[in-house]
């Protein structure tokens, strides 16, 4: 039987929220007041950190560039998933869909390779104090920060083009509300198992090895902490990454649950409910858990606000 390529239709179909119904209007309003006060908070820690030179420290660096790194990955989804439930057009071009594919592939494999490098600079912070300011100089932290969006880009290209290079035939109705790359590659016809075996490689790269640099660097801090002789001194260095850990936990749980699983196992209903977790709650939950409980930040806040309406006065 012949094929019938996608790129002869003029767009893909998103149908994620359509069995929704009278709930749309009420899941508009909610995933709309959530994405404004994500989008909130992490345009003010990068003020706040920007502004603030106490807070011109490697991890703030880190802090604020994964606060920029998930602006950037919600503002290529959550908008249009908005216009979608407010009555707009549900329709996206093959272009688009390849675009916000690489995009949102890109920014969530960066978010990975910068929370490596936060939990290297944990590493170094409890393991070596002493030489604390001496190895995370202003040059290595520009490399790691450089090298994660390069590397996270290098794997989003990837899984496009392993994508696009299927062909598509008899449906192009994604069962999600973006172009997400297990729903897109459930529409492939033909054999699709040697693509399914390179993108769960390249998620594969992607998680282990940054989960194995998080998991070293965790290992020499648990050491480090038992080593300290007061339960008081142990409880402070471990709440220095705690909010790191809960971060990392729930990235890599959602992550590993959506791209690790054979094509025979996707569910309409479980992939959605773990989309929206990391689209929409992992990124307000980042600013929460890991900036704006931390005082440092707080005041940084307070001050620019201070200073801005003292400018307005």
């Amino acid at each position: 039987m012949g094929q019938t390529n996608v790129t002869s239709w003029r767009d893909f179909v998103f149908l994620g929220f359509s069995s929704s119904g009278e709930l749309q209007l009420l899941l508009f309003a909610l995933f709309l007041s959530l994405y404004l006060v994500t989008l909130t908070s992490n345009v003010f820690i990068i003020i706040a950190i920007r502004l603030d030179s106490h807070l011109h420290t490697p991890m703030y660096l880190f802090l604020s560039f994964l606060s920029f790194s998930e602006t950037c990955y919600t503002l290529g989804i959550i908008p249009r998933m908005l216009s979608g439930l407010a009555g707009g057009d549900q329709a996206i071009s093959y272009v688009g869909c390849a675009a916000q594919m690489f995009f949102s592939a890109s920014w969530a494999c960066t978010n990975c390779f910068l929370l490596a490098a936060m939990g290297f600079d944990r590493y170094v912070a409890i393991c070596a104090p002493l030489h604390y300011a001496s190895r995370m100089n202003p040059t290595l932290c520009a490399q790691l920060v450089i090298t994660s969006f390069l590397t996270g880009y290098l794997f989003g290209l990837g899984m496009t083009l392993v994508i696009f290079h299927l062909s598509f035939c008899s449906s192009h109705e994604i069962q999600h509300f973006f172009c997400d790359t297990p729903p897109v590659l459930s529409l492939a016809c033909g054999d699709t198992g040697p693509s399914e075996l390179k993108i769960f490689i390249l998620s594969l790269l992607v998680l282990l090895v940054s989960f194995f640099f998080i998991t070293i660097s965790y290992a020499y801090i648990l050491a480090a902490i038992l080593r300290i002789p007061s339960a008081e001194g142990q409880k402070k260095a471990f709440s220095t990454c705690a909010s790191h850990l809960t971060v990392v936990i729930i990235h890599y749980g959602c992550a590993s649950f959506v791209y690790l699983r054979p094509k025979a196992s996707y569910s309409l209903e479980i992939d959605q409910l773990i989309a929206m977790t990391y689209t929409v709650v992992t990124p307000l939950l980042n600013p929460i858990v890991y900036s704006l409980r931390n005082r440092a930040v707080q005041t940084a806040l307070r001050n620019a606000f201070r200073g801005r309406l003292l400018g307005k006065g």
